[in-house]
């Protein structure tokens, strides 16, 4: 009977750093990597403010995905914690995945973030995200910009939502992943857990029925997460902290009507992920100028 280590003895497992600034398709690409949607998305920029980890097995190799908010010249304090979030992986990682959007550079945000990444002793590499959204001859530019101006150990063109290329970018980073035995278990897909995801779930919802202000004022609790004895069955409650009275009526709607498209969009969202009815009443609590104080991002989990 062979040992674990036999088992694992031509085996590769790493952890990747996905980096980039706001709004480059992070979250979808992560998602689309795992096959499951763990991280959440809108079409806003810095949705994603903490640090999610992915799993995705390979038939030789593990790779460990840390999906980070995006990284920009932050001011307060919130917005300050969530780019050290972000920074912070780089050193916890062994690869580092630079997400660009090739259709909409942002090249002040670029260069910020790639003085970080030249001085890294580690492998960079240049997933060139939205390849869909180009003109060919566009995307050529962008390529020979990024592979001449730049040292970066392998450049992939992409499209996280319709899924080109993906199996090639996954096989880039294998190259580089270092030898050794798996770091989760097969059937792991995160160590995020799903009262964590619920409240994700929720702040998603928000971002994408409500307007600009309110999504980057918001943060969810989620303060109960109870399972029927048969399974069958989800109760989960769940407060909204917003940061003026004025926003509380605008995210309750008239008659209740805004919150409650926020909690059905979220409740089918759960069930899906859960596989299983939800129950979800939420609440919406004002807690004044939380992002600036920093007892509460502590107990929002920032």
């Amino acid at each position: 009977m062979s040992s674990t280590t036999d088992k694992f003895e031509n085996f590769k497992s790493g952890y990747v750093a996905i980096v980039g600034v706001p709004n480059v398709g992070k979250s979808t690409l992560l998602n689309r990597m795992l096959g499951e949607k763990i991280s959440i998305t809108s079409k806003k920029a810095q949705t994603t403010r903490n640090r999610i980890l992915g799993v995705v097995h390979r038939p030789g190799a593990q790779i460990v995905f840390i999906d980070t908010p995006g990284i920009f010249e932050a001011k307060d304090t919130l917005n300050l914690r969530i780019v050290d979030t972000a920074l912070s992986a780089l050193g916890d990682s062994d690869i580092i995945l630079f997400v660009l959007d090739a259709a909409n550079p942002d090249p002040a945000s670029e260069y910020f973030l790639v003085k970080r990444l030249q001085k890294q002793k580690r492998p960079v590499i240049v997933a060139l995200n939205k390849i869909d959204l180009i003109e060919k001859t566009d995307l050529l530019a962008v390529i020979k910009k990024w592979s001449t101006e730049y040292y970066f150990d392998v450049i992939v063109p992409i499209s996280a939502t319709e899924g080109t290329q993906i199996e090639e970018l996954i096989e880039a980073m294998e190259q580089f992943l270092p030898a050794g035995p798996p770091y989760f278990p097969e059937d792991a897909l995160t160590d995020v857990s799903e009262r964590f995801i619920a409240a994700e779930m929720i702040r998603e919802s928000i971002f994408r029925l409500t307007g600009e202000e309110i999504p980057y004022a918001t943060a969810v609790t989620v303060d109960s997460f109870k399972e029927e004895k048969d399974g069958g069955l989800i109760k989960i409650e769940a407060t909204i902290h917003l940061e003026r009275d004025s926003q509380k009526g605008i995210i309750i709607g008239k008659d209740g009507s805004k919150l409650k498209r926020i909690g059905t969009e979220s409740r089918k969202k759960m069930e899906h992920m859960l596989d299983t009815k939800v129950y979800l009443k939420l609440f919406v609590r004002v807690q004044k100028n939380w992002r600036r104080d920093t007892r509460a991002l502590r107990k929002f989990g920032y």
